[in-house]
């Protein structure tokens, strides 16, 4: 089968998924009766699923870890699991991230170049010493004709990278604390990525 078919089976399947969601928020909302969802909590839940099919990215994980930073224990690198939804080439060098967390919202731009997988685990990575809170990189985990690492480019759904944020020093999130992650791809739509610093004695948590 070829790509541009596959890539065509894939744009069906999510329309049929988004009018599913539509036809079952829906019927919940005209079936419920208890009066403890609100119009609101509805709307909120339709949003939330048109975000997550109409974007052409996949983040399968969140990962941060937890380190002492001028004697307060917060994390400042996130490693964030991203794949494609189709197989498109997406040019990441073009890409631009934008990070909010209520009281600063500040942009990332692209490191120039992206990296393979080493015997080191994903957070303790040379690269990690190149991001200093103004630029994002990232380290392929699946990437069959290495497209990302030689021509900054995501050009088949099956490629897989983990994108790779160093907060600045004043962004940094101690446990509780919440963030806005939002990726502006060169092509497709805004994702939007909500993640929440958990209490954990471990160093490396999920978000």
């Amino acid at each position: 089968m070829g790509k541009s078919l596959i890539s065509r089976v894939t744009g069906i399947i999510i329309i049929i998924s988004f009018m599913l969601i539509v036809l079952t928020v829906a019927s919940v909302y005209s079936e419920d009766t208890t009066g403890t969802t609100t119009e609101e909590d509805y709307e909120q839940i339709l949003d939330e699923s048109l975000d997550e099919i109409s974007t052409i990215f996949l983040i399968k994980d969140q990962k941060g870890l937890y380190e002492r930073i001028d004697q307060n224990r917060c994390i400042e690198k996130l490693g964030l699991w991203i794949t494609p939804l189709v197989t498109q080439d997406i040019d990441i060098s073009q890409m631009h991230i934008q990070i909010d967390d209520g009281e600063k919202v500040k942009f990332l731009s692209y490191y120039g170049e992206s990296f393979g997988l080493d015997e080191n685990d994903i957070f303790n990575n040379d690269i990690w010493g190149s991001l200093n809170g103004s630029v994002f990189s990232f380290i392929s985990i699946v990437d069959l004709d290495d497209s990302l690492k030689n021509n900054n480019m995501f050009n088949d759904y099956s490629d897989n990278a983990y994108l790779l944020i160093k907060l600045p020093t004043d962004m940094t999130l101690e446990k509780y604390e919440k963030m806005t992650i939002r990726l502006f791809p060169s092509v497709g739509n805004i994702k939007n990525i909500e993640i929440s610093a958990p209490f954990s004695t471990r160093s490396i948590v999920t978000l």
